[in-house]
């Protein structure tokens, strides 16, 4: 299996459908609901909670339960004041970076459907290079082409739309993956994977598996948080995106050293239960699995730490995959971590072989 590709046609289709679709923090029921489709032939039942966090079970009746997690959310920005003369200005939903906006354009959600803006700028020409200011949320504004905030308002745009990039999926030099909201549905699409091969490969597991697709990662890890109250975990193995620091300004010194190419990163944190962390990398060597280390201060700033802290604790670890540019458009992966992170978490799975290995853990 290790050197096959995992990735078939229909794999690809559904993660360009899958990214290409909208899904703000908060509104991601539409991509639930593409993810959920794919998922259905692997999976025995759903279990969908209030706020949209989806999750595919395999053997529902069994006493153990692992979860296999990703988050479905994407950044992206409300409207927030609408000036007289119809530009439109902005607030944060997750971390929406204000550096990269002006000259992007936007697609803002109202009921009407969708109005089309761009985040403008003063032309080179006319600004001081003395005195030059730099894009910040005080002084990007959306312009949708309105003579006045009446028209504004006249095309459905109000006070609280959601505002997302509709820059589109696409792969360059043949192996990388490029999109908005890599960060975080290549998790959701990772899982599903693992969904996949343990279906396709009649593969027979002595647990419940709960492959979660939580929403709401990026304002908080709150939709982990709800979640992890309703399955009651034993374990769970999350997978969310890290930084490759060898991208232009980033400090290795400070970042670590990670890099597109190497393999999944396990993650060293108080949050990272060192049983489970070390079956992981056990498995990876056995495996013949590429790998990287990242070592955590304090937390991992991901969905890993709602889990691990929920229930009296639960044993839980961390597999990233490395990217560069994150909260941008144009974040990027390679197709090999995809496949080596959907590998290390099969290949994880299958060593818990019994109720004694969950002992294990405790």
């Amino acid at each position: 299996m290790a050197n096959d590709s995992l990735l078939n046609k229909k794999s690809l289709e559904f993660l360009e459908n899958y990214l290409n679709n909208a899904s703000p923090t908060g509104y991601e029921w539409e991509g639930q609901k593409l993810w959920m489709d794919y998922l259905k032939p692997y999976v025995d039942e759903f279990i969908t909670d209030t706020y949209g966090t989806a999750v595919g079970v395999i053997n529902p009746e069994a006493k153990y339960k692992v979860v296999i997690e990703g988050h479905a959310d994407e950044i992206s920005w409300y409207v927030n004041y609408i000036t007289d003369n119809g530009l439109i200005h902005v607030i944060r939903n997750g971390g929406s970076d204000h550096q990269i906006a002006p000259s992007k354009i936007v697609n803002i959600h109202t009921k009407k459907g969708i109005v089309k803006g761009v985040f403008g700028w003063p032309a080179i020409h006319t600004r001081d290079r003395a005195k030059e200011e730099t894009p910040k949320i005080e002084n990007i504004t959306i312009d949708v082409g309105a003579k006045d905030k009446a028209e504004v308002e006249s095309m459905g745009v109000h006070v609280g739309c959601v505002i997302t990039y509709p820059d589109e999926f696409h792969i360059l030099n043949g192996d990388k993956f490029v999109c908005r909201a890599l960060d975080n549905r290549m998790g959701g699409f990772m899982i599903a994977e693992v969904a996949r091969l343990l279906k396709e490969n009649k593969k027979e597991l002595p647990f419940g598996l709960y492959i979660t697709n939580s929403v709401q990662e990026e304002i908080g890890l709150r939709g982990a948080e709800m979640i992890t109250q309703t399955i009651k975990p034993n374990v769970a193995i999350v997978t969310d995106v890290t930084h490759d620091t060898t991208t232009p300004m980033i400090d290795k010194k400070k970042e670590g050293h990670l890099e597109l190419g190497l393999g999944p990163v396990v993650a060293y944190a108080p949050a990272v239960q060192q049983k489970l962390r070390d079956l992981i990398t056990d498995t990876a060597e056995a495996n013949k699995i590429p790998f990287q280390r990242s070592a955590l201060s304090r937390a991992t700033g991901t969905d890993t730490d709602a889990f691990a802290y929920s229930n009296g604790g639960v044993a839980s670890a961390l597999i990233s995959l490395p990217l560069r540019y994150m909260h941008t458009t144009v974040e990027m992966v390679h197709r090999d971590d995809v496949e080596n992170v959907i590998r290390l978490i099969y290949e994880t799975l299958l060593q818990i072989k019994d109720g004694e290995t969950f002992s294990y853990f405790n």
